[in-house]
């Protein structure tokens, strides 16, 4: 069933060849707001609130809503996940903090919040692919005109990665084949490798989505 909030949301249309788009540009301020929007999830995560303090942020994040609807837009306009920036304006993966980056490799400092627990000082396995998604397709890029996308990702889960501790990821291509992109990433703290992924990505034809 679909709900009138859900009735009303401006959906993402199709933009075309949408990676030839410049970088959003953003008003002073929005990159504050994700980072305490990051912070929000952190500390929600980690709390536990008594019913009249669960109601009152109910109404204030319910207050907030209504006063972004005003300002919604389509894809092609948003700011969120297009900013040139650690994070790159939005809190759905942890923002990596680029530490050296050449056509060929990657390296990058990133700290999993309390957001992306999953249990016993972890981090939730699901995260794990997330973010190697998110780095590996743009690192696919690199020199690169026309955009890839994921065509497979394989995560080997070595040791349990720790949440709120900065680790290294890195990340290199393999091999190339025409528009296929072979590459392989880690995600590190010190000599203990925590995890690893092998991922396919294969660049776009034009007018492909």
């Amino acid at each position: 069933m679909t709900s009138s909030a859900d009735a009303d949301a401006v959906v993402p249309q199709s933009t075309g060849e949408w990676w030839v788009r410049p970088p959003a540009v953003a008003p002073p301020g929005y990159e504050d707001l994700m980072e305490e929007l990051r912070t929000f999830h952190d500390r929600l995560t980690a709390a536990v609130p008594d019913a009249d303090l669960v109601a009152e942020i109910v109404d204030d994040v319910r207050n907030l809503g209504k006063q972004l609807k005003h300002v919604e837009t389509d894809e092609s306009s948003q700011i969120c996940g297009r900013l040139p920036s650690p994070g790159r304006g939005q809190a759905l993966v942890p923002p990596v903090r680029v530490v050296e980056l050449t056509p060929g490799s990657f390296r990058g400092l990133v700290r999993f919040g309390r957001y992306y627990l999953g249990g016993n000082g972890a981090v939730h396995g699901g995260a794990i692919p997330l973010l190697f998604d998110d780095i590996l397709g743009h690192f696919a890029n690199v020199g690169v005109r026309r955009a890839a996308r994921t065509a497979s990702l394989h995560v080997d889960y070595k040791v349990p990665t720790p949440v709120g501790v900065e680790l290294e990821i890195s990340a290199r291509i393999a091999c190339q084949e025409g528009r296929k992109h072979f590459l392989h990433a880690s995600i590190s703290a010190g000599d203990v490798v925590h995890a690893t992924a092998e991922g396919l990505f294969i660049e776009l034809r034009k007018g492909q989505l």
